[in-house]
Parts: structure tokens; C-alpha cells; sequence
């Protein structure tokens, strides 16, 4: 029998025994779209970071799919170059000869039946020679346009069948946002995944739920009473909820016109974000529960009345950013130079709850701001200034989680300035996971990946979540689309449109500067 990928760990047998353990047992990845960049960037490396942890079984393989015409030991190169170049942990030989051993590639399109066929060929012979036990995962990183057909293909082919109640055997497909690029579309590419998959082996990746930071904030609520008490309505004045980046659309160009900031980020990120920190504390971390918990906040999510005071959206302009002179949105590559797509969006959003009324949610995103940030700012309500009075420099107490770049959480609060008098100023006291652990955070897509090897469901939006997602963002959507007017601009290297700063002010507050 071949020995195990890393030495020291072994595969459990039992199933349960193995989720509780994270190795995933017998099982092949086939990915579609292996000539792309995710797959370059992170799918293969993330493989082979998972091999190097010891989280692969030895039964496992890895099977590309593509329209090039290469031989398996081309393909291991591409894998090879990948890993080199990407992987986050050290390059093992061991490793990579265990992992070669499994590596296959089929030449094909999309629309062939024959080369599903060939697919189906290699899946069969990998599960004599490597002991995959018939557990195939196909990780569809393809256009959003060329799921039902690849799902109609694997059906057609025999390569996808019912779910056995016997665990040693399961069929699953993993697919990347957008989940749609509305209600209805969404509701069409779901219904399109489940000719092939029931629900429960359909997984939709949103890798952000895969970040440390993320995950971390259920405990942050859940596992510390310090938080819990005050999380609410009484002492909660609003939420911000920002993803910023500082580059433009760049190659995207072509994907990203018709698409936009909202659909791109808010509809799937921001939303997920929104729920995992207004949600109640579900009764397990079981994915039915926790899922649950998650579809009632999306539920009472709300729009103001007047949607021209509810949003804003821009577009960036040309100028200087960090020294370097960049092209307006409008200017990049392939871009129509009439497009009324934005690259920014912000939202505000109201949850008619009991925990939550009264309490805004200001959500935004772009592209060519300040800096590249993922951050949810929880900001207090102001401490009547009885003791302290004018010459202090308080502001509003805020707990803010840091999803990236530096993995942490900041706590804003009023300290004593040293010395005569009892002037009071803000100071932050800072938790960054690079500090507080010895264990390097793994990448979002390790996770994610070993979790469709395992079965384990709980970090993948069900379409419930999605549909909803599309109900709260549908309107805003085609508001904008009536106003015919175009995304107001905004200077590269700014944090947006005025419009955004006037969403803010006409409630008396402001954007945080990350």
C-alpha cells in the first residue's frame, strides 16, 4: 500500500472520524478551466499545500481538463510550475512525487460528448490504480454561462449519479461566483446544476468565508461574553462594512463591464459578511443551523424608501495614484467607452429586527481607493460627555475586524492623555493573528477545497442565501438602470464619489478611514 503523503499522518477509515480529524479520505478533484488563473493561482497550489499538511489521502488524484493538446506529463509540469511559483508552504519532493503519482489530464470542449467520455475513462481507471472509491469533485473555474451545459455533459456521460447513503462513494461540483447576475438568473443556473447534482453536493464558493478572519467572527460573539451583551440596538450606533481595492479592473475589463461593483462584491462578500455579524448564534456549527441563522438576517434585510438616498455608485477617473499616472475606468482595455458599469457602490441597508432596528448597515466597494482593505467596523454609540466635558477628544467607541490584508481586530476606546487635568483621547488597542499565533492562517481555498473532499458544507452560501442576496440588491439595480444617467467619477487613489461621502452626512455620520 503506498504510504501516506506527509509522514506522521494517516488516514482515518471512519468518515466521522475523518471530519473530526480534517484528512480527507479517498477521493479525485477534476478541474475545469485549468488553463486559467485561479487554477494557476490557487486551485493547484492550494492542492498541493493540503498534500504538504498531510490533509490528502494517498488514494487521491488530480484530474485537468482543457482544450489543450497535452499528454499527463505536460499537465504535471503546469502543476508543477504552479506550485513552484504559488504554493504558500515549503516545496517537499516527497510530497510532489506522491502527488504526481495521481495527476491526469484529458483533452476536451465542453460540447463533446466523446471527450466526457475520455473523462469518464480516467476518473474509472484512477479509482482501481489510485483507490479513489468513485468520489469525484468538479470544480467547474468556467464562465458562469458554460455551467449547464458542463453539468448536462457530466450527467449524460454517466459521470455524476445519486448520492449514495453509503458515504464511501459521493459525486459533488463546485462552482465560483457570480451565482447569476440576478433573481432570475439565479434561480436558472440552480435549477440548470440540479439536472445533474442534488442540492446537498452543489457547493458555491465565496472564498472570503474561507479566511481566518471571517470564521473568527463567530467566536469573536460567541465564545466571548465580553461581546455578546452589548451586540445590539442599545449600544450599537452603525455598522461599515468596506472592501477596498487599490488597483483597477486591469485584463478584466471585458468580464467586468455589465457586472459592476454591487453584483461583483455586495451581492455575494458584503451580504455574507452582513449576516455572519448580525446573525443570532445558531444552536451548532452544523451547516443547517448555521445557514439558517444567516437566511433570517438576509430575510429582514431592508432598503430605505428612497433609494437615491440609500445608494451611490462611481466610476474612477484618470490621474495619479501612488506615483504613477493610471487610465480612467473608461480608458482600460476592452472597456466600452460609453459604459454606465460602476466601480463603486455603496449601500445602506436596515434590518427589521428586534437586535437591529434603528441600526444602519453601510455597505461598500471599489476599485482605485486609498488602499486595498476588507474591514467590518462595529462603531458604538457616543458616552454622554457628563465627566470629560469639551476639551476631550472623544469619539465613538468601535470594535473592527480586519479581514485583509492584516488578519486582526482593533478595539477603539477613550483613555486618560497622561499628566495635569483629565483630558481624554481615543487610543486602539490591536490583536493581529501573525502576533497571537505561531500557526500561519491557511489560504481560504485550502480550506474551502478540503471541505467539498470532506463533505462539509457549513462556509458554502445554499441557494436560499443566494436568491436572497439577489432580492435585497435586484431593486438597486434597476433604479440605477432607470436613472440613465452615468456613475458619477471619482479621483483614483480617493475613497469614492461624493454621492457616498452625502450618504453618510445626511444621517449626521462618516466613513471610516481604514
Amino acid at each position: 500500500m503506498t504510504a501516506p503523503i506527509s509522514r506522521g499522518h494517516n488516514p482515518l477509515r471512519d468518515p466521522a472520524d475523518r471530519r473530526l480529524n480534517r484528512i480527507a479520505g479517498p477521493s479525485a478533484l477534476v478541474i475545469f478551466g485549468v488553463t486559467g488563473d485561479l487554477s494557476r493561482k490557487k486551485l493547484m497550489p492550494a492542492v498541493y499545500d493540503l498534500a504538504n499538511r498531510g490533509l490528502l489521502p494517498p488514494g487521491f488524484a488530480l484530474v485537468g481538463f482543457a482544450r489543450r493538446d497535452w499528454e499527463d506529463q505536460d499537465f504535471a509540469h503546469v502543476v508543477y510550475e504552479a506550485v513552484k511559483e504559488h504554493a504558500r508552504t515549503e516545496f517537499r519532493e516527497e510530497t510532489w512525487q506522491q502527488l504526481l503519482q495521481g495527476i491526469r489530464f484529458v483533452q476536451g470542449t465542453f460540447d463533446d460528448p466523446e471527450s466526457f467520455q475520455r473523462l469518464r475513462s480516467t476518473v474509472e481507471k484512477l479509482d482501481i490504480e489510485r483507490g479513489t472509491m468513485g468520489n469525484h469533485a468538479y470544480y467547474l473555474s468556467i464562465p458562469p454561462k458554460d455551467f449547464p451545459l458542463v453539468a448536462r455533459q457530466l450527467r449524460d456521460s454517466g459521470l455524476v449519479g445519486e448520492n449514495s447513503d453509503d458515504e464511501s462513494r459521493w459525486r459533488r461540483v463546485v462552482i465560483e461566483k457570480p451565482f447569476g447576475d440576478d433573481l432570475e438568473s439565479a434561480r436558472e443556473l440552480n435549477r440548470a446544476l440540479e439536472v445533474a447534482f442534488p442540492a446537498d453536493a452543489i457547493f458555491r464558493i465565496d472564498h472570503y468565508l474561507g479566511k481566518e478572519t471571517v470564521q473568527n467572527i463567530l467566536a469573536l460573539r460567541f465564545a466571548n461574553e465580553l461581546y455578546e451583551p452589548i451586540w445590539n440596538r442599545n449600544h450599537i450606533d452603525h455598522v461599515q462594512i468596506t472592501m477596498a481595492e487599490d488597483i483597477g479592473v486591469g485584463g478584466r475589463a471585458g468580464y467586468y463591464d455589465g457586472i459592476g461593483a454591487a453584483r461583483d462584491v455586495i451581492q455575494n462578500h458584503l451580504l455574507q459578511l452582513l449576516a455572519l455579524t448580525a446573525m443570532e448564534e445558531p444552536i451548532s456549527q452544523s451547516a443547517e443551523h448555521l445557514r439558517s441563522e444567516k437566511e433570517k438576517v438576509l430575510e429582514a434585510v431592508r432598503l430605505p424608501d428612497d433609494l437615491a438616498h440609500a445608494a451611490a455608485r462611481g466610476q474612477y477617473a484618470g490621474g495619479w495614484q501612488g506615483g504613477e499616472k493610471v487610465n480612467a475606468f473608461l480608458e482600460e482595455e476592452g472597456m466600452n467607452p460609453h459604459s454606465s458599469t460602476e466601480t463603486y457602490a455603496a449601500l445602506k441597508l436596515e434590518i427589521a429586527n428586534r437586535r437591529w432596528s434603528g441600526v444602519p448597515f453601510y455597505l461598500r466597494t471599489g476599485k482605485r481607493l486609498g488602499r486595498r482593505v476588507t474591514e467590518i467596523a462595529v462603531v458604538f454609540k457616543r458616552a454622554p460627555q457628563q465627566m470629560f466635558g469639551r476639551t476631550s477628544e472623544l469619539g465613538q467607541n468601535a470594535l473592527v475586524i480586519r479581514v485583509q490584508p492584516n488578519e486582526g481586530v482593533t478595539i477603539r476606546f477613550g483613555s486618560k492623555v497622561p499628566g495635569a487635568g483629565s483630558q481624554v483621547r481615543d487610543v486602539t488597542m490591536d490583536f493581529g493573528y501573525g502576533h497571537a499565533f505561531t500557526e500561519a492562517s491557511p489560504e481560504a481555498y485550502e480550506r474551502l477545497i478540503l471541505d467539498v473532499l470532506l463533505g462539509d458544507p457549513p462556509l458554502f452560501p445554499r441557494h436560499e442565501e443566494v436568491e436572497l442576496s439577489w432580492k435585497i440588491l435586484d431593486p438597486i439595480e434597476k433604479y440605477w438602470a432607470a436613472l440613465g444617467t452615468p456613475p458619477e467619477q471619482y479621483a483614483p487613489g480617493s475613497w469614492g464619489p461624493a454621492s457616498a461621502d452625502a450618504l453618510l452626512a445626511r444621517d449626521g455620520r462618516v466613513w471610516r478611514r481604514p
